[in-house]
This record gives structure tokens, sequence and C-alpha cells, in this order.
């Protein structure tokens, strides 16, 4: 390990393959973990994953993906898909971070053939961290905008609106005497949105942004710096905010909650949210919606939760947390559903319309339906605030583990440059990355972000995925992985997660990605149509993430000796540093392992040409015996 290197200098005695863990120096097996950095209770790495999962996909995209998924009945292909390839994935996460204490990029010393898998994580994660906090920019505008007496996008008449604005007041009691055509208006809540916030009528389109638009400039200047001091010291900062963050949001959920039901009309939206119509169980892409929800929803791919799991102890019983934060993300989401849809069926009532004309998924439901529905509201600030703060925390710790992750990420693979000078690389990354999400604040800056939302996370994420399980699965080995899981916690998985992982897991993402290609559909906002070069921009975010897996593959390939294929087998071989970082925990085959060197037939191959001490000889030959004993029998 790099912190040793010290230590073997200045005490050159006895290999480190030769002395017991116990007889070793006391401060050796555990200067590196220090140094990296741990959780300080149990509760912060269970908190810190449920506030990731939990995010703005609960409220915004899972209830109106129930509704027009057949209600009630979608939750039936929700809760397989959960356990085919939601909690099985989310457990192999887990467990590579919490084995190796490594973050996304030096995890695949596990196979350093397939680095390039940890380099497409976190391109993604960066991409997704520029736009993502732009949202949360947005939240704290209509946050601060909720601190008056009088909501701004309650009424017509601003400077921004048109001669189709028409607020609900008119809507329910001038509809006799005003003859107007209801379906050719437009809400105040959609007018301030659209012409107020993003002013989005400077803009031609995304070739044209437009100018600055500094009060969002200002916002998401916030939005940068509250997640900056809140990661200020890794995990022992965001660890303790995550208690506020990760909780506070199911306070205010069940506020909402029961203020929504108790509301007249509130059953009109709860029968259209969860009426069962199992007809359409029989369509496959009811079930393709099941899959991609938890997929999203969970976060698995992304990098955050090997991440969060490195910082654990080793014995962490991370097999009981899987189910904690998987099961009470899908309670979370199903909450939301009648929290949002009670008020949807209120405003439905007053309206005068149906609820499905009211219903809509993403920003268009937090920023235009549920504000314009708290104006209709007593208190309507207060119930706006609430909401609109609710949002903030939801989002806060999400972003709090996307920023994570690409520090870790970084941090680990040059431990003695930047480890003593985290604080300030996370100030050069946010810095970094709120000058790459400028555009973002310009009037066209919403064609930008709904470019990124579709094509950052898309089909180069399940990829990443895909091969994730299959190099774990095959190239490293079902029986040694399960291995690995014996020493953390004490048992093997049982056949459910060796056989999600083997087949249903990956044959559900290769489903869902040849879903994704097949059925694409160019980006579009509103009425907006995308050209041709932004499709174009938006494929290469997603097919760059993707190369970084064969660039990766080159680059460990010229790091190795031998012929081609004598190459791609020794870089495929998991690293001889790779298993537990603390001593005390290398027992079996990780008691025998060399630090630094990169396989054990290069390690061979060095001692029989430059000689040495023959136990590191015979260590290597068992190591390499004990490999090839594996590899036999997993090809049988």
């Amino acid at each position: 390990l790099p912190c040793a290197l010290p230590w073997s200098l200045t005490q050159p005695v006895t290999p480190d393959l030769l002395v017991s863990p116990s007889s070793q120096d006391g401060d050796m097996g555990s200067e590196c973990p220090e140094d990296r950095g741990n959780w300080t209770g149990r509760l912060d790495f269970l908190l810190s994953c449920i506030g990731y999962c939990v995010g703005l996909g609960n409220v915004w995209r899972f209830p109106y993906r129930a509704y027009t998924n057949g209600g009630g009945a979608f939750l039936v292909p929700y809760f397989i898909m959960l356990a085919i390839c939601g909690i099985p994935i989310f457990f192999m996460e887990l467990s590579l971070g919490q084995f190796s204490s490594l973050g996304p990029l030096a995890v695949w010393k596990i196979s350093p053939l397939f680095k390039g898998v940890g380099m497409g994580t976190i391109l993604i994660v960066s991409l997704v961290a520029i736009y993502y906090n732009m949202i949360i920019a947005y939240v704290l505008f209509y946050l601060f905008a909720s601190l008056t007496s009088d909501l701004p996008w309650q009424h017509c008449g601003n400077w921004w609106n048109t001669d189709l604005c028409l607020d609900h007041h008119i809507i329910k009691a001038g509809n006799n005497t005003l003859p107007v055509n209801i379906s050719n208006t437009v809400s105040p809540s959609e007018e301030y949105w659209s012409r107020y916030v993003l002013h989005i009528q400077g803009s031609s389109g995304i070739g044209n942004p437009g100018r600055i638009r500094w009060n969002l400039c200002l916002c998401l200047l916030l939005s940068w710096t509250i997640v900056y001091l809140c990661i200020l010291k890794g995990v022992k900062s965001s660890g303790k905010v995550v208690y506020f963050t990760a909780t506070f949001p199911y306070l205010i959920l069940v506020m909402l909650l029961i203020r929504g039901v108790t509301l007249e009309g509130a059953w009109r939206g709860i029968q259209f949210y969860l009426t069962p119509q199992f007809d359409h169980l029989l369509s496959s892409k009811v079930w393709i919606e099941a899959a991609l929800q938890i997929f999203y929803s969970l976060g698995v791919g992304f990098g955050g939760l090997l991440t969060f799991a490195s910082y654990n102890t080793f014995h962490q019983n991370i097999y009981r947390d899987t189910f904690i934060v998987t099961l009470g993300n899908a309670i979370t989401s199903i909450l939301a559903g009648f929290a949002i849809f009670s008020v949807l069926g209120y405003m439905s009532q007053e309206l005068g319309v149906p609820v499905n004309q009211v219903a809509k998924a993403g920003p268009g439901l937090a920023f235009v339906v549920y504000p314009q529905a708290m104006t209709m509201l007593p208190l309507s600030p207060f119930w706006s605030f609430l909401f609109f703060f609710m949002l903030l925390t939801l989002g806060l710790d999400s972003q709090f583990a996307f920023m994570e992750t690409i520090v870790t990420a970084v941090t680990d693979e040059f431990p003695y440059y930047l480890r003593p000078k985290k604080a300030s690389f996370s100030a050069v990354i946010c810095i970094a990355l709120f000058l790459m999400g400028l555009i973002l604040t310009t009037e066209g800056g919403m064609y930008w972000l709904v470019l990124l939302d579709d094509y950052s996370a898309g089909f180069g994420l399940m990829v990443v995925v895909i091969t994730t399980c299959l190099v774990v699965t095959r190239v490293y080995g079902m029986k040694r992985f399960c291995q690995d899981i014996h020493m953390m916690l004490g048992f093997k998985p049982g056949p459910y997660f060796r056989a999600c992982w083997l087949v249903l897991s990956p044959a559900t993402m290769m489903a869902l990605l040849v879903y994704n290609i097949v059925k694409y559909q160019p980006s579009e906002y509103g009425n907006y149509r995308f050209p041709t070069w932004a499709e174009v921009l938006g494929i290469l975010m997603g097919v760059l993430s993707c190369l970084m897996i064969p660039l990766g593959m080159v680059v460990a390939v010229l790091q190795e000796e031998g012929t081609l294929w004598e190459r791609v087998q020794q870089a495929s071989r998991p690293a001889m540093d790779w298993g537990p970082s603390l001593e005390e925990n290398r027992t079996g085959a990780y008691v025998a392992s060399l630090a630094g060197s990169q396989s054990p037939k290069p390690l061979m191959v060095h001692m029989r040409k430059y000689g040495g001490i023959t136990s590191y000889e015979n260590t290597a030959i068992e190591v390499d015996r004990e490999m090839e004993e594996d590899e036999e029998e997993s090809m049988i």
C-alpha cells in the first residue's frame, strides 16, 4: 500500500509477507484508513444511503409513472423489478465498496483490465452533478419567492404575463360571464416559470442561449456553496448533515400528505393514482418503465453507493442495510404519490377539469402544477415554502453523494498528493462544475438541462452497470465474490442473489438497454424540437462514457508484459494488493499478497528474472495456483 512506503524505508527488515499481522507495528495497519476517513457512526452510512436514494425522482417521477402505467397495478412489476435487479445490484455495489475500502476508480484493482468502467462512471456522475445542482438552484429560487404574503405566481397582471394568462379564480367564478376558451389559456404559475424564472422567450433555441439570468446564477452559486460546506470534511461532515437532510423531508411529506387528503376532492386524485388497470401488465412497456424507475431511483451505477460503503467498517451489516434502504425508498415513492395526487385531485375539482389534464411529471410538476395548487390553499406561502424546502433537502443529499463520489475516486488514485488537500481539491471540483453549469443559467439554459438529463445518464449508465455485473460474476468469479462477502458478513449470499447476479439482473439491464435504443425518441421541450447537431452532441455524451471501457483496456494491456493474450489474462486478474485495507481483515488468500505489484504472474516473472527471497516466489506460486484452480472450477 502507498502509505506503507515510509515505514518500509525507515525499517528495512523482514518483508511484509513473512510477518504475521499481530507482530507488525500497530500504526501500520490503521494509518491509511484513518487518513482516508470513516463514518463516525453506523447511522451516518444508513442515512446517507437513504438520502442518496430518496431524491427528487420519488416525488416528481414515480407518481406520474404509476398512473400512466396501470395505477395500482404498476406496483406489481415495480416490486418484481425491485427484487430482480434493484436489491441484488444495490447489494453488489455495497459489497464491493465495503470489502475494498476503495472508490469507484481504485476498486477496479479487482480487474485492472476494466478500470475504464470506473472512468465512465466518473464522467457520468460529473455531467449529472452539473445539471442536478441547477435544479436545486431553481428550488432555491422558488423557496425565496415563497417568503411573501402573496405568492408571485398566484395572479395575472404582472409584467411577465401575456393576454393568454387566466388564473383559477376567474376559471372557477367567471366561466359563465367571460367568453374565454380555457383550452387556449395559460396558468399564472406556468408563465411565472417560463417567462420570469427561465425568461425562455429571450432564447430562440439551444444554439442561441441568450443572456445569463443573474438571479439564477446567484442561486446556482449558493447551491454549490452549500454543497461544498457540507462535504468540506468528507464523510465526517456530510455524514452529520444527512441526519437533517435525510429525515426532515419525511416530516414535511407527512404534513403535505395529511393536508392533501383532508382537501375536498382529494379522493379523485387518489382514485386516479391507484385504480388498478391490470390489462396494462400485458404490455412490455409497463415492465420496462418499472425497471427504469427502480434503476434510477436507487442510484445504482453512479458510484455513490460504492463510495459510501467504502467508508464503512469491514464487518458492517450491509445485507440488512440493503433491505432497509431499498424497501424504504419504494414506500417513500408510494407515499409521495398520495401526497401529490391528493392535491392534484383538489386542484382538478377547483378547475373543473379531469385529473389527467393537471397531472405532469418532472419540472412541470414541481415548478408549475404543484405551485399552482398551493395558491388555492389557505396560508399558501407556508405550504409552498414547506414543499420547496422538502425538495431542497431531497436534492442536496443526492448531490452530496455525487460530489463525494468524484472526490473520493480521484483522491484514492492519488492519495499522497490529494488526501492532505482534500478540502482544497473539493473546492476546485465545485468551482469547475459551477463554471461548466453557467450555461444552464442562461435564458435558453432549460434546453441544455433537458439535453443533459436525457443523455448524460442514459444508455451509458446501463452499459456501466451491465459490465460491472458481468466482470464481478464472470471475470472475478462468483465463487470468489461470495467468499469475500463471507469474510465480511459471516455468511455467503443465497441462491436468490447468485441467480440474480449471474442471469436475471444483467438480462434485465440488457433488455432495458435494447428497449432504450429501439424506442429512441429525439429530445424535446414543450413544442421545441432539438436540432440534429444537439441530438448528436447528446448521443456523444452517452457514447463517451462507454468508450472509457475499451480505452481503459488498452491502457491496462500496454502496462503488462508478454503476448497480447498473456497481457489480457494478466490484466484481468486482481491486483496483488486487492482485498481488505486493514491487515487484521486480510485472511485466507489475502494474507499472502504483495503491496504494489500488478498481478501474480508478472510478480513470478520478476522474481525468476532478477532473483529474490525464496518466500516471495513461493507466495507468488501459491497465489497463482489458487487462482488457476478457481478459474478451472469456474470453467467446468
